[in-house]
């Protein structure tokens, strides 16, 4: 009887390779040229991919724009969700993220990924708009839901879980990213000051 080969896997990893390096052109033109000044067309000859590629997988550049600024974000916070809540401890499950969080978003990758974002937005104001949404309004849920768990396992006392999350973002980031932004070296944030930080927000809501 003749072998019967599994041709769906190498279909689905070519798949993913063209996905990969339409990202990949697409994460160096945006850095390169704006949101506004990269085009779909430059986009496609980097790639060497098809303008129908990219709409099938992406839907837009706005919709390419998302999946770079989210792939950066899983690379940067890779398993640290599933990491967090192995911790018996909420508290220094919710250092651990800090930590992460305060890294991730202070590489210069993610803040040059900000300027386009801010260049984009004041372009198009709904673009803003949904990229607020999708992005950070979705962090802000995952960490909320995060602090649900806790408040139902006894591990804190949070009444407003998503306003907890945001003032967890504030408390972690200060105005760190808004220097970093502007051109202006933001101070050193090392682990013992991110904790010292944290302190009053841990207390507030009794994470143990």
């Amino acid at each position: 009887m003749p072998e019967v080969r599994d041709c769906a896997k190498p279909a689905e990893g070519r798949r993913e390779e063209r996905r990969q390096a339409i990202l990949d052109a697409a994460e160096s033109l945006f850095l390169e040229q704006g949101y506004a000044g990269a085009s779909l067309a430059a986009i496609v000859r980097r790639s060497g991919g098809s303008l129908a590629t990219v709409y099938e997988m992406f839907g837009s550049k706005y919709g390419l724009l998302r999946a770079v600024v989210d792939r950066n974000r899983e690379e940067g916070l890779r398993g640290l969700d599933e990491t967090a809540r192995t911790f018996e401890s909420a508290a220094d499950a919710l250092r651990l993220l800090a930590y992460r969080h305060h890294e991730h978003v202070m590489s210069p990758r993610t803040i040059a990924f900000a300027r386009v974002v801010i260049d984009g937005s004041l372009r198009d104001p709904d673009f803003g708009r949904s990229f607020y949404r999708d992005v950070h309004l979705t962090f802000v849920e995952c960490l909320a839901d995060m602090f649900r768990e806790w408040a139902t396992a006894g591990k804190a006392s949070i009444d407003d879980p998503r306003a907890a999350a945001e003032l967890y973002i504030s408390t972690v980031m200060c105005n760190a990213p808004i220097k970093a932004m502007l051109g202006q070296p933001p101070e050193p944030t090392d682990r013992a000051t991110i904790d010292w930080r944290l302190a009053p927000f841990l207390a507030h809501f009794a994470i143990r």
